[in-house]
């Protein structure tokens, strides 16, 4: 599938790109003529992406970055800014598996470890992310990786479910403050995907990926990471130029039916 210029001369940060989503993501943005910085904590896997990318004859710089500490993520922009000379586009992708265990029994300690990456961590993109955007005065798009889970809660998974609620919250809060600036912060809700992500996530509850492609997709299928970064492509780029504080479900109808 062809995809057109829609990112031309712009740059985007993926976080979380190294692999599934974000590596779909940065790729597609890649394709669209996006400067990409690709940001993650897995330093082989993020070069290769940024490598693959360049070889394709497009643009990508590899940062290390773990978005739960503040001072990576400053670090994240300032190297964006000192590579490319601005921020137009964000796509804030990077999160935990989600959690398996009731209310009663959940786990403490991954709560704090997944709330630190899942919703503060969110977090703490769009300040500096905005920050940069506001400085620049000439607008830009954020878009925030939020989940099905964000609509629908699911057992089992309440510190999960508890973060993507958050992260829609926090999108509606930053588009309410920075539609003056020209800031487009929407988010978008990925539904059953076919990442490594899902399929650690089978094997930690032990169902039957049939079963829960079924369950979840009125497709009877699991969506493809590409799907998810056309998603992203639509909501970062001026095709969307009227859209912002909005969460875009791409789910195969799960949150609709």
């Amino acid at each position: 599938m062809k995809t057109f210029p829609l990112l031309e001369d712009k740059v985007a940060i993926i976080t979380g790109a190294a692999k599934g989503m974000g590596e779909a993501t940065a790729k597609l943005f890649a394709e669209a003529k996006a400067k990409v910085i690709v940001a993650d904590l897995d330093d082989d896997l993020g070069q290769k992406v940024a490598d693959e990318i360049n070889a394709a004859g497009n643009t990508a710089t590899y940062v290390h970055t773990n978005i739960s500490d503040s001072k990576q993520v400053q670090a994240l922009i300032k190297s964006t800014v000192d590579t490319y000379g601005k921020l137009d586009v964000a796509i804030n992708n990077a999160a935990l598996m989600p959690d398996n265990a009731p209310v009663t029994e959940f786990d403490e300690d991954y709560w704090d470890k997944l709330i630190a990456v899942d919703l503060k961590g969110t977090a703490l993109c769009l300040k500096y992310e905005l920050q940069q955007m506001i400085k620049q005065g000439n607008g830009g798009s954020i878009v925030n990786i939020s989940s099905v889970s964000g609509f629908r809660p699911q057992p089992n998974n309440l510190i999960y479910v508890a973060a993507k609620h958050g992260v829609r919250g926090m999108t509606k809060v930053a588009a309410l403050e920075n539609g003056k600036y020209n800031i487009r912060v929407n988010s978008l809700a990925p539904g059953a995907i076919d990442t490594p992500m899902l399929h650690d996530s089978l094997k930690l509850t032990g169902q039957d990926p049939k079963e829960l492609a079924n369950a979840l997709s009125e497709l009877g299928r699991f969506g493809d990471p590409r799907e998810i970064a056309q998603g992203s492509l639509y909501l970062a780029s001026d095709m969307a130029s009227y859209v912002t504080g909005t969460t875009l479900a791409v789910d195969a109808g799960f949150t609709n039916m």
